[in-house]
């Protein structure tokens, strides 16, 4: 029993850290604003741009891309004092071995709804494309170097964050698949790729309607 509240425990550390609402905070403190009412109305860096200008932007891509790494590292180094503890041990034939990447992959599951639906925000939050390549990052910088130039490199091409951030999701589930990594690593990242992209679902509309707007351009208004 204590080996599973352990291990709770950790992944609701990886949700609050999730959770924390960087461009929201950000935006109170520089302006006194509520980001989510203006620009895109998303709570990112790439809003944190348009509205809060380039440093602010800069913190807070920091800041989500620390809390992602953040919630790995807490999660394994709690795992590893979890299997030195006779206290808490695990059930028979549980090694550490086999069962960190899971419990790993559940952390980074819990980061990006922490990050989507933050518990300080009324569950609403941004896309989590920065705190889900922080998660990348801690778990195979490998794929997380791939996808993140991957995503420099479509912005440098097409200046556009959001078809940047897909693609990079995209790079991250092919490299994931490519390279030698545990079952658990994989299915996270098939996962939150997909996720990522589902969450651009409005950016893909004015993709395809090519209205979508660029680096150093205003959110899109609505109709009215």
């Amino acid at each position: 029993m204590g080996f599973w509240l352990a291990n709770a425990v950790g992944w609701a550390i990886a949700y609050l850290l999730g959770s924390i609402p960087t461009a929201y905070v950000a935006g109170r403190v520089l302006r006194g604003i509520d980001i989510r009412e203006h620009g895109s109305k998303s709570v990112g860096a790439t809003n944190a741009l348009r509205t809060l200008g380039k440093w602010p932007a800069l913190v807070v891509l920091l800041v989500d891309l620390g809390k992602g790494a953040a919630a790995v590292a807490v999660v394994r180094r709690l795992l590893t004092w979890v299997y030195a503890s006779p206290a808490l041990a695990p059930p028979a034939g549980l090694e550490a071995q086999a069962w960190t990447p899971w419990a790993v992959c559940i952390a980074g599951l819990a980061v990006l709804l922490g990050h989507n639906r933050s518990i300080w925000l009324n569950f609403t939050g941004g896309k989590a494309a920065a705190a889900g390549l922080g998660v990348l990052l801690a778990i195979s910088w490998p794929v997380g170097l791939g996808a993140a130039a991957a995503f420099a490199a479509v912005l440098a091409v097409s200046r556009i964050v959001s078809l940047s951030s897909m693609l990079a999701a995209l790079t991250a589930i092919a490299l994931i698949c490519t390279l030698d990594q545990p079952l658990a690593y994989r299915l996270l990242v098939i996962a939150g790729g997909l996720y990522v992209v589902a969450r651009h679902r409005a950016n893909i509309r004015r993709l395809l309607a090519g209205i979508e707007p660029r680096l150093g351009q205003g959110a899109p208004q609505p109709k009215p």
